[in-house]
């Protein structure tokens, strides 16, 4: 069984939980919470035994998964800090959790993180967590906690269109028939959508509503991507369905990912012994055989052009990152446009994507990288990183914004999509400062494209072919104000960051084509980030990260603690009624009505979202609905017998 280990007692101990695996219940010999639930019952430490003391652990790869394996060796594992060593490509921590620059230079992040309450796994890591702007005992939660309770985030121009109008999306205009598509998809059984594309399932019309431009921009999906992660994405994130238009179920950090995560996570680490050796790209494990299980006795690594092996002693521990979502950007700025190095269909021997190709010669049981990083063209776009003074684009973002952009509050909410971009080009602006030290009077802001092959609607060229001040140009076209644009390029600095796998972990898959955390027979070979293999969780968050490193350190170590599942919210009948409400474009579903004349005057009224105002009693509204769903005892028979055999068939066709 993946993800589990012998116990003391001799029955296997499950570190991953799957809720959707088994039935869970009440039994003398299951001392566990049901495996989806998340509470203060799960702060249990375990206590460290002979499997732990004198060991070392090697981290391959300082982005959060390799940070978070560190935590949890000590934390949870009672390794000593002094014993872990993380070795990094780069020569600054963070990995895809970066920002850097200065005012003067323009600012650069190469991405953004939007997340919501239930990211279990990096909360529980963060509330231990010493926040750097708090007093002593005062946690980074409990900093986010802070700054989002007290500034609720929210959107009022989500999306737009024809050169700077705000388009209404209040709803996500989906018909009946486009709304059974999104149902059909929750009820398919994930074994059943290898390699299917999102485009290949839904109809044509469903790209054009206003649910899939709210979809794809949050999320960065194209229509070639896999239709299973767009499955797992939507019971990831069903409770906050009803906010996704105006982004109100979104929580957002103080300052940039950089700044607010990794900065206090690497104090943390540091404080307590651990090393990060920079400049060190590990490509090769050396690997003891023996029947069915592999050991890893070694790790090449290659420093300053010179070839060495660490060695693995009896007992250590290795973690590794496989593939990359950042690997290979070309930079650009003002008046270059950025330089792609990487191939379309090969990285590379010099990446950091030649450890994973090199443990998939060794045995299958690796996956299969070459899904992911074989098609740059499919999983690349590209950012902007706007440093912007006083100039006609502040003044436009003014208009738009939820509050003054200088007012340290919220401003956009979120990225703003403009739905005609030819790009599909979106922007925002966070939170100000966006960088600690961060002048009085500059805004950062980011954009970002996810089609990299058609022309834009105003500079008629593809976005990786344009300079910053064409890129610039394209932004201000699309926000009604293309005829100022000498005005604001004259107080605006523009960095580019051209990421040729930054959607590789959504390209389509099937069974197999990812490793497991912990692959079959590893005895001491954890693999982490966004190219593993979970029970139901998703990718491209924070949160799944820090998931895998968990379940790696725990099962390698052999801690008598879970990994719960994700949380449970999709099973929560609130939330499917919500849900079924939002998908509906805002209006009671079929039967709404009905529920709430048999629910009004019940403890469990209170799970109903609560009806529009109707002309005539609403007891006749429901008895008209009943009459019109079921008709006559025969007709409902039938409908019902009906229904069932279409979920069926829906169930079972490709579509």
């Amino acid at each position: 069984m993946a993800g589990a280990h012998p116990g003391e007692d001799g029955r296997d101990v499950v570190v991953e939980a799957d809720a959707s695996a088994a039935y869970w219940q009440h039994r003398p010999d299951n001392t566990l919470p049901p495996p989806d639930m998340m509470g203060a019952y799960m702060r249990n430490r375990p206590v460290p035994d002979q499997r732990v003391a004198g060991r070392r652990a090697w981290i391959i790869g300082s982005g959060i998964a390799g940070l978070a394996a560190a935590f949890y060796l000590i934390r949870d594992g009672g390794l000593r800090g002094e014993d872990i060593t993380i070795l990094d490509a780069l020569s600054v921590e963070g990995g895809s959790l970066d920002g850097a620059g200065t005012p003067e230079d323009g600012y650069i992040i190469r991405g953004g993180r939007e997340m919501n309450w239930n990211y279990d796994n990096l909360w529980d890591m963060f509330q231990d967590v010493q926040a750097l702007e708090l007093p002593e005992g005062y946690s980074v939660l409990d900093e986010y906690r802070l700054v989002n309770d007290r500034d609720p985030n929210y959107s009022k121009a989500r999306l737009m269109h024809r050169q700077g109008q705000i388009r209404d999306f209040t709803h996500f205009g989906l018909t009946k028939p486009q709304q059974w598509e999104l149902i059909r998809l929750l009820l398919k059984r994930k074994e059943d959508l290898d390699d299917i594309t999102i485009e290949q399932y839904f109809s044509t019309g469903f790209f054009e509503t206003n649910f899939w431009f709210l979809w794809r921009s949050m999320f960065a999906f194209e229509n070639w991507h896999s239709l299973l992660e767009m499955k797992l994405y939507m019971h990831r994130f069903l409770d906050a369905i009803d906010g996704l238009a105006d982004m109100s179920a979104l929580v957002f950090p103080k300052y940039n990912q950089y700044d607010s995560f990794v900065r206090p996570l690497v104090d943390h680490l540091q404080a307590r012994g651990v090393t990060v050796r920079f400049g060190a790209r590990a490509d090769d494990l050396a690997m003891r055989v023996e029947g069915e299980t592999r050991t890893v006795t070694g790790i090449h690594v290659r420093t300053d052009g010179r070839d060495e092996i660490i060695p693995v002693g009896d007992g250590d521990v290795v973690f590794a990152l496989t593939g990359s979502m950042t690997e290979g950007t070309a930079y650009g700025d003002m008046d270059r446009a950025p330089l792609l190095e990487r191939g379309r269909h090969d990285p590379g021997e010099d990446s950091d994507w030649t450890l994973w190709k090199n443990l998939a010669e060794k045995s299958p049981i690796f996956g299969k990288p070459e899904k992911f990083y074989g098609d740059t063209g499919k999983s690349m776009w590209e950012s902007v990183t706007l440093t912007c003074q006083p100039s006609p684009l502040v003044e436009r973002l003014k208009d738009l914004a939820v509050n003054d952009p200088y007012s340290g509050r919220t401003v956009t909410g979120g990225i703003i999509t403009f739905t005609d971009s030819n790009w599909v080009l979106s922007v925002t602006c966070n939170r100000q400062p966006h960088f600690p030290g961060q002048p009085k009077d500059v805004l950062v802001l980011w954009a970002y494209a996810l089609l990299m092959d058609r022309d834009g609607n105003h500079v008629g060229k593809p976005m990786p072919a344009c300079t910053g001040r064409e890129i610039l140009s394209e932004l201000c076209y699309h926000l009604g104000i293309a005829d100022q644009l000498d005005a604001v390029a004259a107080r605006t600095k523009v960095r580019l960051a051209l990421m040729p796998y930054i959607t590789a972990m959504f390209m389509p898959r099937a069974a197999g084509d990812r490793p497991h955390v912990v692959p079959k027979g590893c005895t001491n070979l954890g693999l982490m980030g966004q190219f593993v293999e979970t029970s139901n969780d998703i990718v491209f968050t924070m949160d799944s990260s820090v998931r895998t490193a968990r379940v790696a350190v725990y099962t390698l170590l052999g801690l008598a603690k879970q990994v719960p599942d994700i949380s449970p919210v999709q099973y929560d009948i609130r939330n499917l009624i919500k849900a079924a409400r939002a998908l509906n474009n805002n209006e009671p579903f079929p039967g709404e009505r009905l529920l709430h004349r048999l629910l009004g005057r019940t403890y469990y009224a209170h799970i109903l979202p609560p009806l529009p105002d109707l002309e005539g009693p609403p007891h006749g509204s429901a008895q008209l609905e009943l009459k019109h769903l079921l008709g006559s005892r025969r007709q409902a028979l039938n409908a019902i017998g009906a229904s069932f055999a279409q979920i069926r068939g829906y169930l079972r066709s490709p579509k």
